[in-house]
């Protein structure tokens, strides 16, 4: 076992603040958490002076296209996601889903494969993967490849529902989804999510019905509320029980309809994203996305078109835009990044808070909200 003392600065200990804190460390794991330190300070392991700024549970991000100059649908490899992975824990991003922009078949199945395979070695960070795609409604695909938009058929699912060895995420458009088909998958364990759709009021709340328990970043590619014809963000916004995600960076979502949207329905039902591409965590001013250049450029990346082709966004950037755009505590925006979408994916009993039991997940913050160092399973990573 070894002990962590964390001294001069807040630490967010099972979602309520203390100052300074003793944390035990067993293979992984928090094994116990308290605070104060005097008696056990000069005895830890390891002793880290956070300055007079805070600990926080790791972040979890459940949609992360690529980082440090690679995208997972180019390197759907155990390498891939390790870089992926890496170049988002110096944001304090802890656990992750690498995502996979609509892709072919054979490049999903690589990308389930690699998973496993770098959760099966330690990959630290990943804790599954984000299928964004290819089951989506043409008219609000954004920057995905019209080529690769097909239908949800016996093949596709038989291969989402396969064992695999972290959780797997899968974004359809409900117009395209069955309830036998809905059904199937969520008795595998897939977290299914709605986006990219040009559903209905009725059909996205049908969708619900079916087990659908998420929405991929509120607001964007979906139909939109209208006083007459609610839409998929009528329908998200009512229901009081799915998370719903929310790219913070401004762009993606003016902050005024963040706030709107965070003070429509449970605080806890919203998961913060980032969407990043493989620009997060590198100095590239533009990639490739299936053979179209993306533009890196105030903070964005746009297609040739001006679409949003993913984001520029880390999440120790999206939680401080959530303080200073939607006005949250840093509590709030801390468990937005942490807790709830660790709740979203059914891992709160494994990770998302400071406390026993937990994974050994932190990121020490300066007062600016700016990262300066990342653990993951005790061991620190940046």
């Amino acid at each position: 076992m070894m002990e962590i003392a964390f001294v001069n600065g807040d630490v967010y200990l099972n979602r309520a603040w203390a100052r300074d804190v003793v944390v035990c460390v067993e293979q992984g794991r928090i094994v116990q958490a308290h605070a104060g330190v005097s008696e056990h300070g000069n005895e830890a392991d390891e002793v880290v002076d956070l300055e007079g700024g805070l600990l926080v549970p790791g972040f979890i991000d459940v949609q992360v296209n690529g980082g440090g100059g690679v995208l997972l649908n180019d390197a759907p490899t155990r390498q891939g996601i390790a870089t992926i992975a890496s170049a988002h824990a110096r944001f304090g991003t802890t656990g992750l889903l690498p995502t996979l922009i609509s892709a072919t078949p054979d490049v999903i199945a690589r990308g389930l494969d690699a998973t496993d395979e770098a959760i099966a070695l330690g990959v630290p960070g990943c804790i599954g993967i984000h299928v964004e795609g290819p089951v989506l409604n043409a008219k609000r695909r954004g920057i995905h490849s019209e080529n690769h938009l097909r239908k949800l058929d016996d093949e596709m699912v038989d291969l989402l529902v396969r064992p695999r060895a972290g959780k797997v995420l899968f974004t359809i458009a409900p117009e395209y989804l069955h309830a036998d088909q809905a059904k199937a998958l969520i008795d595998a364990g897939v977290v299914l999510a709605m986006g990219h759709s040009d559903a209905d009021y009725e059909t996205a709340r049908a969708a619900f019905d079916m087990g659908v328990t998420g929405v991929t970043h509120l607001f964007n590619a979906m139909s939109g509320l209208h006083h007459r014809n609610p839409g998929m963000v009528g329908a998200a916004l009512e229901n009081r029980s799915a998370w719903c995600g929310l790219i913070a960076d401004g762009y993606h979502v003016h902050p005024a309809a963040m706030r709107v949207a965070l003070a429509s329905r449970p605080l806890d039902r919203f998961v913060l994203v980032t969407d990043a591409m493989s620009c997060v965590g590198s100095d590239q001013t533009s990639f490739e996305l299936d053979g179209r250049e993306i533009v890196v450029a105030d903070g964005r990346c746009v297609g040739a078109d001006g679409t949003l082709a993913g984001a520029s966004l880390d999440m120790a950037a999206a939680v401080r835009n959530a303080v200073e755009m939607a006005g949250l505590s840093v509590a709030q925006a801390v468990d937005m990044a942490s807790v709830q979408p660790a709740e979203f994916l059914g891992l709160a009993s494994e990770r998302g808070v400071i406390a026993a039991g937990r994974s050994a997940d932190f990121v020490r913050l300066d007062r600016a909200m700016a990262p300066q160092a990342t653990w993951i399973a005790g061991e620190r990573v940046f």
